[in-house]
């Protein structure tokens, strides 16, 4: 199964191939997506992505996962994160929301088992 591409991007607006939901953030990996809701987690800008909210595509067997900080990187990563995703063997890039969609898209269509989480919008 391979990853869907990331058809579209604007401010607040993402889609995904293969879906009809819009999503402001989103997660994607080998054969789906779906809407990236903070609440899940307890996400907030900072600290920024946890663990748990990367969890769910690792478990799907990604090798890469693309981590997309928003249009103007206001979400933070910890190193906590980027450690739990070496510690998968899961190479990480961590980048603004544009730069991620484009490295994703281009090793999806390499055809790179990656999954990603993409905040679309700060």
């Amino acid at each position: 199964m391979s990853s869907p591409e990331i058809a579209s991007l604007s401010w607040g607006q993402m889609k995904v191939q293969g879906s009809t939901t819009t999503y402001k953030d989103c997660k994607v990996w080998p054969g789906g997506s779906r809407a990236w809701d903070w609440r899940e987690t307890g996400t907030e800008h900072s600290p920024g992505v946890q663990p748990a909210d990367v969890k769910e595509v690792v478990e799907k067997g990604v090798q890469t996962l693309v981590i997309g900080r928003g249009m103007s990187e206001a979400l933070k990563v910890p190193p906590s994160t980027v450690e739990y995703l070496k510690k998968h063997g899961i190479d990480v890039r961590v980048l603004q929301t544009e730069a991620a969609v484009k490295e994703y898209n281009a090793l999806a269509a390499q055809g790179v088992r990656v999954g990603g989480v993409f905040h679309s919008t700060c």
